[in-house]
């Protein structure tokens, strides 16, 4: 058998293809010619702006990048001194600061929208940090107005559905008037067929970690191929990306290969990262020979392991129902709740641990809750408290004390019930 590396082409090739993206932001803020539009990850209509050959811009990926590469505080001071308040979302303060300072990053130059696209999905800064954006930059907003799911079903109505088809077809309307072209049907249809294949491999790659060892992290690995997931998601070098991380993956996966060289606790994770601290909160895990097989942070932008597949042959409705329906941005928390309990029992993991998250209100809001409601049900569940864009609120040497405590303790909790039975 031939040997499996861990940091293997699929790698790689995210890099490559990352690099391509960011270049095209490089030269769509150098006169390009290439509209942009800035859009939110929870959730989205990019298949509509690839129609268009409008270049979809993400503030969420651009402030995690700064954070990862340890850039974000000085612009998060500079949008505190501009009067945001130290308990605003740290994304929208990276942003805002970056943006003043002159859009340059050690990634890439941002371009200057031509189209603020506010997706609102379940957070309602969302709606401010767009209407700060277009005071700022002087260019349109257009709010796509999601609603939250209400019938018992956990399903959208068909009013909600035509509801959002409304807003698509205005949106259409004026993505016409910016590009000076009529919307050409066949390729709106072949970026929804490139992002139901693309959601295909995604959901299988995902269904992976259900296998002992998991051949990848679904946490601190997902986050690898979130990028490609987004930001390239209906385009060719997307679905490329995800033929070769399903094969990559598949193949660890017959041979019994994971991220460690031992497998001793499995775990699902719930929340966003801490960027800053990425690599070491990581180690604070893999200690324990822990790893996490499912997370709720890799469904931000879609749940396509629970069934979500875009349909080429309707595309608006099709994007409109991801938009509703399958993130978990626009979910209830009793719909948060019964994600967790399926990750828990059908990729048969033994514990949840929560990253509660300083400046994320649509996280943290409601996780005193959630660890109540799972250990009440028996389930070892940890919640542990930083930011996913602010350096500052990251104790490591807390934060390892209450890793090590709650998989000691898990461990014993094991070890009592192996003896008992």
């Amino acid at each position: 058998m031939a040997d499996l590396q861990y940091q293997g082409h699929l790698h790689t090739l995210q890099k490559e293809l990352m690099a391509e993206y960011y270049a095209s932001l490089t030269a769509s803020a150098e006169g390009s010619g290439v509209p942009a539009a800035y859009l939110l990850i929870g959730g989205n209509p990019v298949e509509l702006l690839r129609a268009f050959d409008i270049l979809p811009v993400f503030p969420e990926v651009n402030a995690l990048q700064l954070a990862v590469r340890k850039q974000s505080l000085p612009h998060i001071q500079a949008a505190e001194f501009m009067g945001y308040s130290s308990d605003n979302c740290a994304y929208v303060k990276a942003d805002i600061g970056m943006y003043f300072a002159g859009r340059k990053t050690p990634f890439a130059t941002i371009p200057e929208p031509t189209l603020l696209l506010c997706n609102y999905v379940g957070c309602n800064v969302y709606l401010d940090w767009f209407g700060h954006l277009s005071e700022y930059t002087g260019r349109p907003a257009f709010q796509l107005d999601i609603p939250f799911i209400r019938t018992r079903s956990g399903t959208p109505s068909r009013d909600d559905i035509v509801y959002v088809l409304r807003q698509l077809e205005r949106l259409v309307e004026l993505c016409e008037e910016i590009t000076g072209k009529r919307l050409d049907w066949d390729r709106l249809r072949e970026a929804v067929r490139l992002s139901s294949e693309t959601g295909a491999l995604w959901s299988k790659i995902k269904h992976l970690t259900k296998s002992a060892p998991a051949p990848y992290d679904a946490y601190f690995d997902s986050v690898t191929m979130m990028a490609p997931l987004y930001c390239l998601r209906g385009t060719p070098q997307g679905l490329r990306f995800f033929e070769t991380a399903y094969a990559e993956l598949a193949e660890k996966a017959a041979a019994g290969v994971g991220p460690l060289e031992t497998e001793r606790f499995r775990y699902v994770i719930e929340g966003p990262p801490p960027w800053p601290h990425l690599r070491t909160f990581r180690d604070m895990f893999s200690r324990w020979n822990a790893v996490a097989v499912a997370s709720t942070y890799s469904t931000v932008g879609g749940l396509w392991e629970f069934g979500f597949v875009h349909d080429p042959d309707h595309p608006l409705e099709s994007i409109a129902r991801h938009l509703l329906e399958w993130n978990l941005t626009n979910r209830n928390f009793l719909q948060r709740y019964a994600q967790i309990e399926r990750y828990l029992e059908e990729w048969n993991a033994s514990a949840l641990v929560i990253h509660s998250v300083k400046s994320c209100r649509l996280f943290s809001a409601g996780q005193g809750d959630m660890r109540e409601y799972f250990t009440n049900r028996g389930i070892p569940t940890l919640l542990v408290e930083s930011d996913l864009e602010d350096p500052r609120y990251f104790s490591e040497a807390q934060m390892r004390n209450r890793i090590d405590a709650f998989f000691e303790s898990v461990g014993h909790r094991t070890a009592v019930q192996g003896a008992g039975s």
